[in-house]
């Protein structure tokens, strides 16, 4: 639906307005159909889900990766893993999200406060390490920055 809404958008920006089609989405009367009020709400859904996953992702920045034929693959994370600079590297583990079997790589804290939490002042000084939605990666040092992946 957002991509619906970009393309509108883009045509009211770039075109001269000459009115509505009747059909799907606007009656005879030009008053906006049941349909078209179910997708402005489904549009504005997935907005909400948009800016959840963007300030997720900059809570807990993607990892760093690569991959070469042969040696397999890393992860690593640095003060600019997945585009957000911060003043913290952190430690690679695989970020499941609640009610999800998949997984991405995040960079997590392993100092100070939880990363969803930073003004408690009551805290284990172990940031996200003891968050059950991240796990370790097999092979790899708990503190370690950079992970190597199975060959598969």
């Amino acid at each position: 639906m957002l991509g619906i809404k970009e393309w509108q958008d883009f045509y009211e920006k770039d075109y001269k307005y000459v009115g509505k089609l009747i059909g799907r989405f606007y009656d005879t009367n030009g008053e906006p159909t049941q349909e078209l009020k179910d997708a402005r709400k489904a549009i504005k859904e997935g907005k909400r889900l948009k800016k959840l996953d963007a300030d997720d992702k900059q809570l807990y920045p993607s990892c760093n990766s690569e991959w070469k034929s042969g040696e397999g693959g890393r992860v690593w994370c640095s003060d600019l893993s997945g585009g957000i600079k911060r003043d913290w590297a952190g430690v690679p583990r695989k970020y499941f999200k609640p009610g999800s079997t998949s997984y991405r790589c995040a960079c997590i804290r392993n100092t100070g406060a939880p990363g969803d939490n930073l003004k408690n002042q009551d805290h284990k000084n172990r940031g996200d390490l003891d968050n059950p939605n991240f796990r370790e990666y097999e092979d790899c040092e708990a503190e370690s920055i950079s992970c190597r992946l199975p060959t598969k």
